[in-house]
């Protein structure tokens, strides 16, 4: 119904933000991580919208970008996950760090995850797994590094990658391989064999 609200951001709270927008303040609920600093009053944001009908009330989740939202989406079709729980879980996992986590089986980091148990977490590992694609894991994160990143070059993101991917082999999981590597302060010069030296010392810190 509605795809995304663009608008100013009139008050912060602790699970949610109220939007103005065309005159009319939205109440719409958000993951910690958009809330806590990532989004001030008086700022200009587009918001991507996810509306959800129960009997008593009408509710609006709202996250930065589509990724996020797919992600969500997909999180409400796990049985027993609710809107309030999928907003908890990406709240303390990215949607990247959450694919990874799926794909390489990884209940610990998942269980990380505000309100997320073993089996809640091994049960979204069941579901989702087969609905999601390593390969595309692995392009959408080059994706957003790159957007963070427009400087860095593509056979730069190309050697953080295989980064990941020999961390992976080497029987860390996706996720933690992933955070590994995102912490090695990488420098236009650096090869993967380099990369691959800092991170295995983050994994060992």
């Amino acid at each position: 119904m509605i795809a995304y609200l663009k608008g100013e951001v009139v008050e912060i709270e602790e699970e949610k933000l109220i939007l103005e927008c065309g005159n009319i303040g939205y109440n719409i609920f958000m993951p910690a991580s958009a809330l806590d600093g990532t989004l001030r009053p008086g700022q200009e944001v587009k918001i991507h919208t996810h509306l959800h009908v129960r009997e008593d009330a009408m509710q609006l989740y709202g996250f930065l970008t589509r990724d996020d939202l797919k992600m969500f989406r997909m999180l409400l079709g796990v049985s027993g996950i609710g809107p309030k729980a999928a907003l908890g879980i990406l709240s303390g996992l990215s949607a990247d760090e959450l694919r990874f986590a799926v794909l390489s089986d990884d209940v610990k980091t998942i269980s990380r995850a505000p309100g997320v148990g073993k089996k809640t977490a091994q049960k979204m590992i069941l579901e989702l797994k087969d609905k999601l694609d390593l390969q595309e894991a692995f392009d959408t994160k080059t994706m957003h590094v790159q957007e963070a990143s427009q400087t860095e070059t593509g056979d730069l993101v190309d050697a953080k990658k295989e980064a990941v991917q020999a961390l992976t082999a080497l029987g860390y999981s996706g996720s933690e391989a992933l955070r590994a590597v995102k912490q090695v302060d990488v420098t236009s010069h650096m090869n993967v064999e380099e990369i691959l030296k800092l991170a295995l010392k983050k994994m060992n810190f």
